[in-house]
């Protein structure tokens, strides 16, 4: 359901920065350059363990949808996702030859995954661009036990360095000139691959895919990127022209993942070597900046980012993480104002990686927003908005007695000039404790809207549970003593960038009495 998936995109983007009301884009802008390599492409939108939307919406077609025919929409690439790692399309039909000189290439269907025999039919394909999911080909064809051998030749339009990639499940091969360039076999998933091959103008060189197909989702395509040495140029060129900049940037199951084949700065068979942009998306943000347009970033990433940069040079600045096949929609609703945003970071954003301790022990201390200690580029929790909270009548009992729950209330209004959502968020600290506790943990939350002016009183309930520890026995007990309890739109305690924002924070603090409580296990 289309409308469910946006309005699931739109809840999901957090506003990090918004100097001079820089958003919501203003109604009468004449032209805006959409730039990046985020920006049109749709694996940006997935992440990791996805299926394959039909039809993605990506921030580029979102904004044409919502701006054009008022707005003048521009667009360029700008960079390649990260050095090496580029955006891959189909090979157009008008670039591949069949032997017999005809425009596509020919292809050969087998009735078995092993390509043996006579094939069931052959015919002309005008490219290698298929999507069968779970059926096949053609009815010939059995599901899940068919082959494709494709032949021809590849006529690149320039000469230069390209690209040239596949896409598909279970098992390929690609072979150029002879040479077995691509192989991909998977039983969980499709993955892009490539290999860059320095090519010739109007030469013909022989191609040959083989495609097999024994179980599960059945897909190929052949792919590549032609060269573009004046890609950047473009962008900033564009972004000259334009009244404002939307650059779209960050991650792709291209990046991050499991166990993936790829090794570029910042990225190591998936893992995050370094929390920075890839270099080349960085350079292209700077060169942009240089225009003296006004420059708001949009991040589609799945892990944090430390876009220190973006936080001080940028005008705004949201995070859309992987918003889902609807998200080039969500995006510029927020982007527009048509949707005031209110989501909230579910991982801090940190400075650098040299802010964390090393991953060779099991220990939490300096690890996530309950135990790292230092000034984050961006909190847990963090989130702005268009419209401003204010939090008033805190209400919460001075003592109660161990293993009895806690009521805490607070009322929330409105205090801008449009109606908007706020996450109220309870933060819990024990003060003194006879085992490491958190430096603060959330726990409760809850999304509310409100009209401009109006107000909202919301309550919580904490659990005897919640204010447990695991005591040096190995017991789950609640100690007497001091509990600091903090509710707003954002996690208390920080200065600067990190505490700028929309909304407040109110605190209290709880006396727990009696003895040492011991809290029932299931």
């Amino acid at each position: 359901n289309n409308s469910l998936a946006r309005t699931a995109a739109q809840k999901s983007i957090v506003l990090l920065k918004n100097d001079n009301n820089t958003l919501p884009l203003s109604k009468t802008l004449k032209k805006v350059a959409i730039i990046g390599p985020n920006a049109d492409n749709w694996e940006a939108l997935l992440g990791n363990y996805n299926g394959i939307p039909k039809n993605p919406v990506t921030v580029l077609r979102g904004l044409k949808n919502k701006l054009e025919p008022k707005t003048e929409i521009l667009y360029a690439e700008g960079s390649d996702l990260a050095d090496g790692i580029h955006n891959l399309q189909p090979v157009p039909s008008c670039y591949l030859v069949t032997a017999e000189g005809k425009q596509g290439i020919t292809g050969e269907y087998f009735a078995n995954a092993e390509l043996k025999g006579e094939p069931a039919f052959i015919r002309t394909d005008d490219q290698i661009n298929f999507y069968w999911e779970s059926g096949s080909p053609a009815p010939e064809l059995p599901d899940d036990n068919f082959g494709i051998r494709w032949t021809g030749y590849l006529v690149p339009p320039v000469s230069g360095t390209y690209a040239i990639g596949c896409w598909g499940m279970p098992w390929l091969e690609v072979w150029l000139e002879g040479e077995k360039i691509l192989a991909h076999q998977s039983e969980h998933h499709a993955f892009q691959k490539e290999k860059s091959i320095a090519l010739e103008a109007g030469k013909k060189y022989k191609l040959v895919y083989e495609y097999k197909n024994g179980f599960g989702d059945a897909d190929a395509k052949l792919l590549w990127s032609m060269p573009d040495p004046d890609r950047l140029n473009k962008a900033v060129d564009i972004a000259r022209q334009s009244d404002a900049v939307i650059v779209v940037l960050g991650l792709s199951q291209r990046l991050e993942g499991e166990e993936m084949p790829i090794q570029v700065d910042g990225f190591s068979g998936g893992d995050r070597t370094h929390l920075n942009l890839p270099k080349v998306q960085e350079d292209l943000m700077k060169a942009l900046k240089a225009t003296g347009k006004p420059l708001i970033l949009v991040l589609l990433n799945g892990s944090a980012l430390s876009v220190n940069w973006a936080a001080e040079h940028a005008d705004a600045v949201i995070s859309a993480g992987y918003p889902g096949q609807q998200g080039g929609n969500a995006v510029a609703d927020v982007l527009t104002g048509d949707y005031n945003p209110a989501g909230r970071l579910p991982v801090t954003y940190y400075q650098s990686v040299e802010q964390l301790p090393p991953f060779d022990e099991y220990e939490m201390k300096g690890r996530t927003y309950r135990y790292f200690s230092g000034t984050p580029l961006f909190p847990f929790g963090f989130g702005l908005s268009y419209t401003t909270f204010g939090y008033s009548d805190l209400l919460l009992p001075g003592k109660v007695v161990a293993g009895e729950p806690v009521h805490v209330s607070v009322k929330v209004t409105n205090t801008g000039k449009i109606a908007g959502e706020e996450v109220v968020q309870l933060y819990l600290t024990d003060e003194k404790a006879s085992t490491p506790r958190p430096i603060r943990q959330l726990e409760g939350f809850e999304r509310i809207m409100l009209k401009p002016g109006e107000s909202k009183v919301v309550e919580f309930t904490l659990e005897p549970r919640q204010l447990s520890l695991i005591n040096d026995k190995n017991t789950r007990v609640i100690e007497p003593g001091w509990f600091s309890v903090a509710v707003g739109g954002k996690q208390p305690g920080f200065t600067g960038r990190a505490d700028a924002g929309t909304t407040q924070v109110v605190t209290g603090r709880i006396m727990v009495t009696g003895r040492v409580f011991q809290v029932a296990t299931k």
